[in-house]
């Protein structure tokens, strides 16, 4: 895991300094080491900063060049079958100088070509240079766990892992019209766009080649959701499921550098470590955190799992004075301004204090396997296609937020429903607080495109995708890659895995969301998970933050508007979420500006 950035072409600038300041501004993202490449003829120019788990060692140093150094990389992530790729590369005459999955993905790409990319099965965001026929790939992970950022600006490429690296190539850059929109709107960011005006994210299962002869790009797709069901009963589903991840955890769990899994006390991270338990055994470490307020304490939970597996555990207490003291570095660590993320800042925050240099999280579960309240709303909602336009329009009238959200059911398709669920603020809302038109604020949320095939499936799989793709991707997801590499720690999702996906993706809707939420992954592991995690109420982790946002004092002045928010937050009118999500946008507009 670790940070990576470059720049491509001609320019009058100092390409080195820049690419080096660029590259220091994530030096939060790799402590370990850090590393530069210059092509001066070719006006290439790579640079790197490591966090070290796999091959500690200095031969896993980066930018790292093939033999014959005509294949040069920087890379961020983990390839999780890199040891069954480099056996294969072996019997084809490959010899490896380190024990690093760098060098397999360098010697994938001499065998295969851009071809080697279908095959990895891990989390990335890498470029590759291949100075044999001058051209520069970019490349993102199927499931788009680990950033990517790119522009071409004036004939330069430019790329990093973080978007503040950016500002650091050109302090003045100009900002991105749409993002307080979206952050209001979705409480996040959606990809492709990001908090700078043409700076995009790469999207996952994707390629970009870039000639630096010519400065042409092209892209190419290496991997896309496939919905091919072939999985219809029950007992084949539980099965699939319970073997795929069961495999998918004895990956994740491989590592040079001390490694754990985040023990929430929910059905995901119970299931994760009571699996971690048979591959680690007694070297088994768990962290969970906890608070004073008794109502968020899931100790109790903890502490069966923990008695089960006999985990080395480390728990770790929360106060409102820990986050009154923390929230200056938690806005400071934002790439980019979401409405999540805290818990992951103070997870990977006490991980680091528990001397982990990675940690196992339950990401993805939820998503893939129906465990939100809107796969048991989307039957009912779905019905709303029926009703005018007109009068759902209406709905911003209400004084009830919730109420007040249908609006957004005036989108008749997957995203309107999406929004209805997850969606913070309403058109109408939005226009007033940014003082805008509510078409203009219409118009940013159409440029948030989602795939035509969607239109095709089930209606909870329809859920399935836009969690997954919304939500997951560009909230729980990115605020979980810059908080934890605030920390200098990796965080690995073993339901994010590539195979376990895909068999997901095989499973008839009838089957795969039958029964309560998440039926077929707690049926598949009824022999080790104990009752008394599953058959509760989904509380999810959750942390006190209607209490702590009470007490907290913002870096927010004479603002009516905010003074009313935090009224209605302390009356209990409306969620803490859209309080911060209210916040952020204050603050964040206020930096920017």
């Amino acid at each position: 895991m670790c940070r990576i950035n470059g720049l491509i072409g001609y320019s009058s600038l100092d390409f080195t300094e820049k690419v080096k300041s660029m590259r220091d501004v994530m030096a939060h993202g790799g402590p370990d080491d850090s590393g530069y490449y210059a092509d001066e003829a070719k006006k290439v120019f790579l640079a790197h900063r490591r966090l070290s788990l796999i091959d500690l060692s200095d031969a896993g140093h980066q930018p790292m060049q093939s033999s014959q150094q005509d294949i040069i990389i920087v890379y961020n992530g983990e390839i999780y079958n890199y040891k069954e790729l480099q056996q294969s590369l072996i019997q084809l005459g490959y010899t490896f100088k380190s024990n690093s999955d760098t060098e397999v993905i360098i010697a994938s790409f001499l065998e295969w070509g851009i071809n080697c990319f279908e095959k990895f099965n891990g989390m990335f965001g890498l470029a590759l240079y291949d100075k044999r026929n001058a051209k520069l790939y970019l490349a993102r992970d199927h499931a788009g766990i680990k950033p990517l950022y790119y522009s071409m600006r004036n004939g330069v490429l430019i790329f990093a892992s973080e978007v503040r690296s950016f500002k650091n190539y050109d302090p003045l850059w100009i900002n991105n019209p749409d993002w307080r929109t979206y952050l209001l709107v979705f409480g996040h960011i959606p990809e492709p766009f990001t908090t700078l005006h043409e700076v995009f994210s790469l999207q996952k299962g994707t390629i970009i080649e870039f000639d630096i002869n010519t400065l042409a790009c092209k892209t190419y797709s290496f991997h896309k959701p496939q919905y091919e069901y072939k999985i219809f009963n029950e007992k084949e589903a539980t099965e699939a499921i319970e073997h795929t991840l069961r495999i998918s955890v004895k990956r994740h769990l491989i590592s040079d550098a001390p490694i754990g899994l985040f023990l929430s006390g929910g059905i995901d991270s119970s299931i994760l470590t009571l699996l971690a338990k048979e591959f680690a055994g007694d070297n088994l470490n768990t962290l969970s955190i906890d608070f004073n307020e008794a109502n968020y304490s899931e100790k109790k939970y903890q502490d069966i799992i923990i008695k089960q597996t006999g985990a080395k555990h480390q728990r770790f207490t929360i106060t409102r004075e820990d986050f009154e003291n923390a929230i200056g570095d938690i806005l400071h660590a934002m790439d980019q301004p979401s409405n999540d993320g805290i818990n992951t800042y103070f997870i990977t925050k006490y991980a680091q204090k528990a001397g982990l240099k990675a940690v196992l999280s339950g990401i993805g579960a939820d998503e893939l396997l129906g465990g939100y309240p809107s796969f048991k709303r989307s039957s009912l909602l779905s019905k709303s296609k029926l009703m005018p336009v007109f009068l759902l329009h209406m709905a911003e009238y209400f004084n009830d937020d919730k109420k007040r959200k249908i609006r957004f059911l005036e989108r008749k398709n997957a995203l309107g429903q999406y929004l209805f669920n997850r969606g913070f603020f309403t058109p109408g809302q939005v226009a007033q607080i940014l003082d805008i038109s509510v078409s203009t604020v219409q118009a940013a949320i159409d440029k948030v495109i989602l795939p035509e095939f969607i239109n095709s499936l089930a209606i909870q799989e329809q859920v399935s995708f836009t969690e997954t793709n919304l939500y997951m991707q560009n909230q729980l997801l990115r605020d979980t890659d810059y908080m934890s590499m605030w920390h200098s720690v990796e965080v690995r999702v073993p339901f994010l895995d590539k195979e376990f996906m895909a068999v997901c993706n095989t499973i008839h809707p009838s089957i795969k969301y039958k029964g309560i939420p998440k039926y077929l992954l707690i049926k598949a592991f009824s022999n080790i998970l104990p009752e008394a995690i599953w058959n509760r109420p989904k509380q999810g982790f959750l942390f006190p933050f209607k209490e702590w946002f009470s007490f907290l004092q913002l870096p927010i002045a004479n603002d009516g508007k905010f003074n009313t928010m935090y009224a209605e937050l302390t009356s209990g009118k409306i969620h803490w979420s859209r309080y911060w999500a209210y916040c952020l946008y204050t603050i964040s507009n206020k930096d920017t500006n």
